[in-house]
């Protein structure tokens, strides 16, 4: 299996003129963070979790030619805005793409995306096709796909785990029975805005907290926000098997 990090940032974290911190002055290309989004290939089969509003610019940087099905986490606009430009995808591969995400999140998308549903459709309009899922486990190819609820403050949101890497953004909390499903992981990916407090995300220390219980062989940081601090500097806080994601990062399990 094949992990790469389309994006580890979030909308607070996108560098602006305006802005005069540490990050958003960095040259360090580990520092230039695109919404948070993953490609996840195995067996021939690419899926894509999230496509927020960098998601045309992140199939252009990776040189991604082709789609088997997107996940979506939750309805959060960093991680549906970039929908439209699926038609690409459509146009190369001839067929509609498979959406996955909880009934909720296809009726936000439905009602965002009124005119790619409508029955008389606009000439070249994006195509999809929507598959609601459950906490429950679900296949794509023949490739097995566990959901994680977590909770981001009191919006519900799904990670996924495939084989034994787990991929986790938007969580503040996760019950002790979502985290019975995160044993025994080669890999897992979480996310940690900031170092301070946060009503709906996980701090740093929260993160790593939660990284030391549920014990994988290797963490990954990611949904990071400017306020976070540099990579150079936050990666010499870490224990020694978690790491700080940053875009294009690859990883092979």
């Amino acid at each position: 299996m094949k992990l790469t990090f389309l994006g580890t940032g979030t909308s607070q974290g996108i560098p602006v003129i305006a802005c005069k911190c540490e990050v958003c002055r960095s040259v360090d290309y580990q520092d230039q963070r695109l919404r948070s989004s993953v490609l996840i290939e195995q067996n021939g089969t690419n899926l894509l979790i999230d496509t927020g509003p960098d998601f045309r610019q992140q199939m252009l940087v990776n040189r991604v030619d082709h789609l088997d099905a997107v996940l979506y986490t939750h309805e959060h606009k960093d991680h549906t805005a970039g929908l439209d430009d699926i038609r690409s995808f459509n146009f190369k591969q001839k067929m509609d793409m498979p959406l996955y995400g909880r009934p909720s999140v296809l009726n936000q998308l439905r009602h965002e995306y009124a005119y790619m549903f409508a029955e008389t459709k606009y000439p070249g309009v994006a195509s999809v096709t929507l598959n609601p899922i459950k906490n429950e486990p679900f296949e794509i190819n023949r490739v097995k796909i566990i959901p994680i609820e977590v909770m981001h403050y009191k919006l519900p949101v799904y990670g996924f785990r495939i084989n034994n890497m787990a991929y986790i953004t938007d969580a503040k909390t996760v019950s002790n029975k979502e985290r019975e499903k995160l044993k025994e992981l080669d890999v897992l990916v979480i996310n940690a805005l900031q170092k301070k407090s946060h009503i709906s995300h996980l701090t740093l220390d929260e993160a790593i907290d939660f990284i030391g219980e549920i014990k994988p062989k290797r963490a990954y940081i990611t949904h990071i926000g400017h306020y976070m601090g540099t990579h150079r500097e936050v990666q010499k806080e870490l224990p020694e098997n978690v790491h700080l994601a940053h875009d294009g990062l690859i990883l092979h399990g």
